[in-house]
């Protein structure tokens, strides 16, 4: 009797039983004519791995054939020897019981007559904080078109494939679903997922219906398919002293999976893992492959991240060669940045390569110690995706945003990282910002969907109207939540920075309320706002900065930054808090992005780039690094652990596209745009933004007094270029080389 894993909430509080909301098309249970399968050996342990075989007889191959295919917890398919999904599949749920599954073409690779389907699936079989283990190993396939139906079943093979195993301790930390993998090639299936395979396996098992617990409702997968960059050779290779290890570089910080080829005697045992395997001051993943007599290769398909990969090699295995093959999150590079200062132009670089490397199943605060959806994080990330990436890279804030309110606790508390089995605690201010004018806000604004709005309204308006108190002036009241958080570090007011991040929520659920119709919402809204306006001086304002009653801290730089982005600081202040933020330097990477755009936004752009650049000098003097850390250095500076790859220290790329090069959306989806170059000591500076209309593209170059602009506005969009004296020129579509005063 298979064991099925509950799913209990953690804190005594219940997760939400509401109707989930979707994130993607669905299909009603009861038309899936495809059944979970297994086969009777599995147990569905922790890191199991299930292979499954399926032949099938085609007459008249279709122009088109889409699988829907659905795992607890990966895939790779095979359709006749050809590799066709690297790494399906993603981590459960959209809802605490709830699983995804993709959407698979498969017409190209199949030939009349006779096909041979091959998928090898990796059961987890353990929570994380980016998964939930429904307790079943489990595939679900179907196919169907005239003429023509594959569907999962007991005409399936299965069995469970005994050459992949646990290793030793140590294992991987407790937040991570994934174990590491240990590949006994001496009870290797070879050829197993060929049609020509002489070798059979059992009758596969009827293990569950679709709709129905553990594995539960099915919702297509909202995000791209993993890209597969294809096997690659190392940058270079050196050898340790011993002669025994393998340093092979790669190009950068990416996601890999490691290939070998090797000719042994049999039983050595060849471990691989990154220069990041301690990433964050926690164990990440590993592999370990036992060879058999003879040639042989293997690729792990456990993918782990670092500058370098590392195989230990025992003596008398002579390696004929190894390569790595890069995935990650389908999108491209489209945005860029660059300026005459070589500091910026790698800081932009360094910053893009930490939001890739933080992106796959979801957004990631590091691909290593969690690869969790903390959604502090994610709204640096989401924002700086907009000038990053090409537009499909926007899908997955989406997909975000509907685990967010989907995960809701009973008692209204919204929550992450989510998905998440073994963690339900609130983080207040994160949850401000997630739902708020950086969050929720900001992807509706800078995509132009809105698809999302009305379903997760409801949910949002009772987390800030139940969940969050105010007193009797209308100020919000601190809340503790779970863990009382407002940034690594020292010197947080609480109090102010609490007020802000409740008034830029309010801010967007005022715009969403008006975009629904909800007029009395809208009302109530904005007299709420107005209170924290009236009342919010008198209480924080000390006639220097800003500081809570009975805070006992130095004057906390993210407080006096988010008083002036939240738009509660007048600006006859900015001159006191220029003096604040020039001394106080409290803000860890995540809140200094907030500091940098207050001092934009106080016509500050020279000292914001001083400031940018005296913050990040020690981070970008590691140079053997691609990525941005977790804390100012490595180590003891680190915060939090001290990841090398952290998400929410990549603020600077928005800025620099976004403010020094000005390009802003004044309409959904860069509709219409702004540009209002803020340049400061910079004599030149160009960035190029990927939009749904095309790539905006802008040009500075400082001469005399002058700036001269050339500028690309794309079709069906128009555009203003503001120059340095306040003179406006409206743009249509085309090119453009303007001259103006700077």
């Amino acid at each position: 009797m298979k064991k099925l894993t509950l799913l209990f909430a953690l804190g005594g509080c219940l997760l939400a039983t509401a109707p989930f909301v979707k994130a993607g098309a669905s299909i009603p249970d009861g038309a899936w004519k495809a059944h979970w399968i297994n086969t009777e050996r599995c147990q569905s342990q922790t890191n199991t791995w299930l292979a499954y075989r399926k032949t099938v007889n085609i007459e008249n191959v279709p122009q088109q054939l889409v699988a829907r295919i659905a795992a607890d917890s990966k895939y790779w398919l095979w359709i006749n020897g050809k590799l066709v999904v690297f790494e399906g599949g993603l981590k459960r749920g959209p809802s605490p019981y709830d699983t995804y599954y993709d959407k698979v073409e498969i017409a190209p690779y199949l030939t009349a007559g006779e096909n041979t389907i091959a998928v090898l699936v990796w059961h987890f079989g353990k929570s994380g904080f980016n998964h939930v283990n429904s307790g079943l190993a489990a595939l679900l396939f179907e196919a169907i078109a005239p003429g023509i139906e594959i569907i999962s079943d007991k005409s399936w093979q299965c069995c469970v494939y005994d050459a992949y195993q646990n290793t030793e301790a140590p294992h991987p930390n407790f937040r991570l679903p994934e174990s590491n993998i240990r590949f006994d090639a001496n009870k290797e299936m070879r050829g197993w997922n060929l049609p020509d395979f002489s070798g059979s396996f059992s009758s596969a098992e009827i293990i569950g219906v679709v709709g129905k617990a553990p594995l539960g409702r099915l919702v297509e997968r909202p995000i791209p398919l993993v890209k597969d960059y294809g096997l690659k050779p190392y940058v270079n290779i050196r050898k340790s002293v011993a002669g025994d290890t393998l340093y092979c570089r790669l190009p950068y910080n990416c996601q890999v999976t490691p290939y070998l080829k090797v000719e042994a005697k049999g039983g050595d045992t060849i471990r691989i893992q990154t220069d990041n395997y301690r990433g964050g001051s926690e164990n990440n993943v590993r592999a370990e492959y036992i060879t058999r007599s003879g040639i042989q290769e293997y690729e792990s398909y456990g993918w782990m991240n670092g500058n370098e990969m590392q195989y230990t090699i025992p003596k008398g295995v002579n390696v004929l060669d190894v390569q790595f093959r890069e995935t990650g999150y389908n999108a491209e590079f489209e945005g860029s940045f660059s300026c005459n200062d070589p500091f910026f132009n790698e800081l932009w670089k360094r910053s893009a390569r930490t939001l890739y490397i933080t992106m796959r199943d979801n957004y990631m605060d590091c691909p290593d110690r969690e690869r969790a959806q903390w959604w502090g994080d994610e709204v640096n990330e989401l924002g700086e995706a907009f000038y990053a990436l090409s537009t499909s890279g926007q899908k997955l804030a989406l997909k975000g945003i509907y685990e967010l309110v989907n995960w809701q606790r009973e008692d209204g508390v919204l929550y992450s990282p989510v998905p998440a089995a073994n963690w339900t605690k609130e983080l207040p201010l994160q949850m401000l910002a997630s739902v708020g004018w950086y969050g929720f806000y900001t992807q509706y604004y800078y995509s132009g969907d809105s698809s999302f709005v009305a379903s997760v309204y409801d949910r949002v308006h009772r987390y800030l109207h139940e969940v969050w108190q105010v007193d009797k002036s209308g100020l919000a009241l601190e809340r503790d939540g779970d863990w009382s958080w407002g940034d690594w570090g020292e010197n947080i007011d609480m109090g102010v920075l609490t007020n802000c991040w409740y008034y830029l929520a309010l801010k967007a659920e005022k715009a969403f309320a008006v975009q629904l119709g909800k007029i009395a919402d809208a009302e109530k809204i904005s007299n709420m706002m107005y209170s924290i306006e009236e009342c919010f001086d008198t209480k924080f304002w000390t006639g220097d900065s800003y500081r809570s009653p009975g805070y006992k801290g130095e004057t906390d730089d993210r407080a006096q930054a988010m008083a002036v982005l939240s738009g509660l600081a007048s600006k006859d202040k900015y001159p006191a808090l220029l003096k604040v933020l020039k001394k106080e330097y409290h803000a860890s990477p995540y809140m200094e992005k907030y500091v940098l755009e207050a001092l934009f936004e106080m016509g500050q752009p020279a000292f914001a780039l001083e400031r940018m650049k005296q913050r990040y000098t020690k981070m970008m003097n590691y140079t053997d690094y691609t990525t941005l850390f977790e804390g100012w250095g490595i180590g003891a500076e680190g915060f939090g652990g001290g990841t090398i790859n952290h998400a929410w220290s990549g603020g600077p790329l928005t800025l620099l596209s976004q403010k020094v090069c000005g390009i802003e959306p004044t309409s959904p989806g860069f509709k219409t745009f702004k540009i209002k170059p803020a340049l400061g000591t910079l004599t030149n500076a160009e960035a190029s933004v990927p939009t749904h209309y095309g790539d905006i593209k802008v040009k500075l170059q400082k001469s005399g007094r002058n700036i001269v602009a050339e500028i690309t506005v794309p079709e069906n969009t128009s555009a203003e270029f503001i120059s340095g004296k306040g003179k406006v020129d409206k743009l249509s579509s085309g090119s453009y080389v303007l001259k103006r005063p700077f």
